[in-house]
């Protein structure tokens, strides 16, 4: 991730969005504090081999550090979504039932892309079934894909 990208920007987080990105950043502050270790290890040997594992070393530490540094900012920037939203129409943080004409229902969140993951029901605002979603209202119909395979939504529930 880029740094810019956060700087000036708030982005909202779920709950489990801000324990998950906590828990990310002290799982990388120990990834580097072992990276460290390696590395004072390595200095007190001047073989070849251990020279070249040095060096893949610090590029490791290069990369945790710059994940490390991504991450801190968004946490920066981050702020819970608001408990009290408007059920009306979907927005960041609604929970929205679908179902399709088939009568499966789906059940996801919208959230910002940092949170997302779809195997765990959280889908993307940048997503083509959250822009979709965003701002409609229940019994909205939703329509997605391209050409002879758009599948089609309604939009029953908005928590």
């Amino acid at each position: 991730m880029n740094a810019t990208i956060y700087k000036n920007k708030i982005t909202l987080l779920s709950k489990k969005g801000m324990k998950e990105l906590k828990k990310s950043i002290g799982q990388l502050e120990n990834d580097r504090h072992k990276a460290l270790k390696v590395l004072r290890e390595l200095d007190k040997k001047l073989g070849h081999d251990e020279r070249l594992t040095r060096i893949e070393k610090i590029s490791d530490l290069e990369n945790i550090e710059a994940g490390l540094e991504d991450k801190k900012l968004l946490l920066s920037t981050a702020q819970l979504i608001p408990a009290k939203r408007n059920h009306l129409q979907v927005a960041i943080g609604s929970v929205v039932d679908l179902i399709d004409r088939h009568g499966h229902f789906f059940r996801f969140k919208i959230v910002e892309s940092v949170e997302a993951n779809p195997s765990d029901g959280r889908i993307s605002t940048l997503s083509p079934l959250g822009k979709s979603l965003l701002g409609r209202n229940v019994s909205d119909v939703v329509k997605l894909g391209r050409g002879s395979r758009i599948n089609h939504f309604r939009l029953v529930r908005i928590t």
